[in-house]
């Protein structure tokens, strides 16, 4: 018998219960009219995921039950469609085992959660038939789920048109036991909700954990995976189905909202359109346009600012943004030094004339005098230095914010991964801002991405930023003939160090091993160490790599510990 199956791919915020409820009811309604019996939507779908401390507050759980509620009867008009839904879950029967007298007792903090849960439950016909709870917790990277859930390792199958499904959630299929749990309950497909973030060559990784499984059950996976922005994380989608012999099937495009149907033969999935895919670049590129696009519109601001400087790094976030928001809702503001090259200046006026941006000039010098006469007697027999140099940055840090705080739009910095890991960045300066959109993209993969972006054919315009820009060489432009290679290493020296030791947490002498000087490594291992202070007080950005600074990287400050080299 044949069975349709829908993937319904979306993209929900985190505590918006009323809209997210609206988002699966929409997904639920096209899927019955195109005659699907079953409807799998993502984990957590319910609350947005992930909420983090909102899992420690019992009216969060006591909303998600109401929006459980008010979902189920919505769904009711569909008759016979069958719908699993990810959601927050505090179990009033483990409260009062536990010796909690009701669902809004205090949640103990800092104790083993005991009655709070990852759950998907089936809804049927307005009525919820049946509840799985996820069984393995991700700790790792940027999961802290052991913080706030329950594990139970209960299995849960259903039957409809004479086949069984089993349903996990999404870290459960990255470990044997919930799958074989499963089957051994007689589940002959495998339901799988998702709320995986992206990262680059996530897409691999997950069908390689996926085939394991199924060598191991010989049963077909559905994965369902959410797809946007959730302020750091970019969920990516790319929902996909395997067969029994682990070959893809179907595949739903990544990072696009979308509900795509899946029609099973007596548990066997039948080919279905599977959607092409993406170069490293393209993923990149359009986890960044989404995690821009989420963050702004999810939190509501008007537009944003950038301070435009002539160089790679501001001109790949103009790009971003415009192609994010649209060039209506992006400004960008050229502030001019006496270091400032004329270039950087007609380059920077070009990219915003081919973008089509409000473009402004606001010369610095004058405040930068200003400063210097402050500080003129304070300063007095002191050589300048990179005091000076950060003097400018600052004042273009306060204009930006200022121009944020009067019209509302959220200042986009403009500092990469390169530059975060070393310090390479002035507090208050390039730093301030909301948003970090390439704080997690090497400076070599800036000029990448760039370069996707100038040649690109699913873009309406291509070469929007100037040659000149990706040719010259880099310079943070605060003193005379100033080049980034005056103070780091080459940039592809500086990346793969940074890479092996930050990223794949490779020793000292590992480095070296693999060809690199000594003083080099040692002297970008000691940055990277030092300027931990800095990170910490940076505005958060998109995570595009697997080990990001932020929630994933958790150095102490004040540390006397120095690596041997040896």
């Amino acid at each position: 018998m044949k069975t349709r199956i829908a993937l319904a791919q979306i993209n929900v915020t985190v505590g918006d219960f009323a809209g997210n409820v609206a988002k699966i009811v929409a997904a639920a309604r096209a899927a019955h009219s195109d005659g699907a019996k079953l409807l799998v939507a993502p984990e957590l779908a319910l609350s947005g995921y992930p909420p983090e401390d909102l899992l420690l507050r019992p009216a969060f759980y006591a909303a998600s039950a109401a929006a459980l509620a008010d979902l189920a009867a919505q769904l009711k008009p569909f008759t016979g469609l069958h719908v699993i839904v990810g959601h927050p879950l505090r179990d009033v029967t483990h409260n009062l085992a536990h010796g909690h007298g009701n669902a809004n007792a205090p949640i103990e903090r800092g104790a083993p959660p005991v009655d709070t849960f990852n759950a998907a439950s089936l809804i049927v016909d307005g009525e919820v038939q049946g509840t799985y709870r996820k069984q393995d917790l991700p700790n790792t990277e940027v999961f802290d789920e052991k913080r706030y859930f329950a594990s139970d390792p209960q299995p849960f199958v259903f039957e409809l048109d004479g086949v069984r499904y089993g349903v996990v959630i999404c870290e459960d299929v990255w470990h044997a036991s919930a799958a074989q749990m499963a089957k051994a309950a007689g589940a002959q497909v495998l339901l799988i909700p998702n709320g995986s973030p992206y990262h680059l060559n996530k897409e691999a990784v997950r069908f390689d954990i996926l085939r394991a499984r199924i060598r191991e059950t010989g049963i077909p996976m559905v994965y369902v995976n959410m797809v946007g922005g959730q302020d750091e994380l970019v969920f990516d989608g790319g929902s996909f189905v395997l067969d029994a012999q682990g070959e893809l099937v179907a595949k739903l495009a990544q990072f696009e909202e979308a509900t795509a149907i899946v029609e099973f033969d007596s548990g066997t999935p039948l080919p279905a359109a599977i959607a092409p895919e993406q170069s490293i670049e393209a993923q990149v590129y359009a986890a960044l346009v989404m995690g821009v696009r989420d963050y702004i519109g999810k939190n509501g601001f008007p537009g944003a600012l950038i301070g435009l400087s002539g160089g790679v790094d501001s001109a790949l976030v103009l790009a971003v943004a415009c192609d994010a928001l649209g060039a209506d809702k992006v400004r960008a503001v050229m502030m001019p030094s006496r270091y400032t090259a004329d270039i950087s200046t007609t380059d920077a006026a070009d990219m915003a004339r081919r973008v089509g941006v409000r473009y402004d000039e606001i010369a610095i010098a004058p405040m930068f005098d200003a400063f210097r006469g402050s500080l003129a007697e304070e300063f007095a027999g002191c050589a300048e230095d990179a005091t000076e140099e950060n003097i400018q940055a600052r004042i273009r840090g306060t204009l930006l914010m200022a121009l944020s705080n009067k019209f509302g739009s959220i200042v986009l910095t403009t500092g990469n991964k390169s530059e975060m890991a070393v310090g390479y960045c002035t507090l208050y300066g390039d730093m301030a801002g909301g948003f970090a959109v390439i704080k997690d993209i090497a400076k070599t993969l800036v000029y990448r991405l760039c370069r996707y972006r100038n040649t690109a054919t699913t873009f309406a315009t291509r070469d929007v930023i100037p040659e000149r820009i990706l040719t010259r060489a880099p310079s943070a432009e605060l003193r005379e003939n100033q080049t980034d290679q005056d103070s780091l290493p080459e940039y592809e020296v500086l990346d793969a160090i940074m890479r092996m030791y930050m990223e794949e947490d490779r020793s000292l002498a590992e480095i070296i091993a693999a060809g690199y000087a000594v003083d080099d490594v040692k002297r970008v291992t000691r940055l990277i160490k030092i300027n931990e202070y800095k990170r910490r007080q940076a505005p958060i950005g998109i995570r595009v790599t697997h080990r990001a600074f932020g929630r994933d990287w958790r150095y102490p400050i004040t540390s006397r510990y120095t690596e041997p080299v040896e």
